[in-house]
């Protein structure tokens, strides 16, 4: 069976109704951007703006992405954005487990495999814990990359975090001024 296009999966996402959190839903956010990235994004679930607009990050966490992706010459348009799960838990709730998996497994690992981006930055806890030891803590290990199974990924905080946690904030543009040379790092022959 062929791979199916970003474009198919993203269809797929708004008309998914596998797990309970479709229910409460205006709108599925399947992740968008560039499907050529070398950076790819994941963070939690979507927000109140994000279930409204049906797009990744664009609240406040969203301008303060943006905000950091300029930091190392990056736009929106330059990355792909995309979440562990597709649509936005009841009251903003942490998303549940086999919420993450269900989502996971149906559509953003057949987007990985599409994209196929040399780093995976996850945002924040819930997304760190998808793809790294069940043991990491966020604080220990944030702004370090870690190889899984081929794929090279950047553990940060989530840029919500930051906004309600100041001295999160340096910490954030800090890991993310590693990226340039993470990418480099990946790319040199071995």
């Amino acid at each position: 069976m062929p791979m199916p296009t970003l474009e198919q999966i993203a269809e797929k996402v708004q008309q998914c109704t596998a797990c309970p959190l479709h229910e409460g839903r205006k709108n599925a956010v399947p992740g968008e951007g560039n499907p050529n990235a070398e950076l790819l994004f994941i963070g939690e679930g979507p927000g109140q703006r994000e279930d409204e607009t049906g797009r990744p990050f664009v609240g406040a966490a969203g301008k303060f992405l943006e905000e950091l992706l300029g930091t190392i010459g990056k736009k929106r348009e330059d990355v792909f954005i995309a979440n562990v799960v597709k649509c936005r838990p009841p009251g903003n709730r942490d998303p549940f487990p086999d919420e993450v998996e269900m989502c996971t497994s149906l559509y953003l690992f057949e987007q990985i495999a599409l994209i196929e981006p040399k780093l995976i930055v996850t945002l924040g806890r819930h997304s760190m814990r998808r793809f790294l030891p069940e043991d990491f803590q966020i604080s220990k290990v944030h702004g370090q990359p870690f190889r899984r199974h081929g794929q090279v990924y950047l553990p940060v905080y989530h840029p919500a975090a930051a906004l309600y946690q100041d001295s999160l904030r340096q910490i954030l543009k800090s890991d993310f001024r590693k990226i340039p040379t993470i990418l480099k790092k990946i790319s040199a022959p071995s």
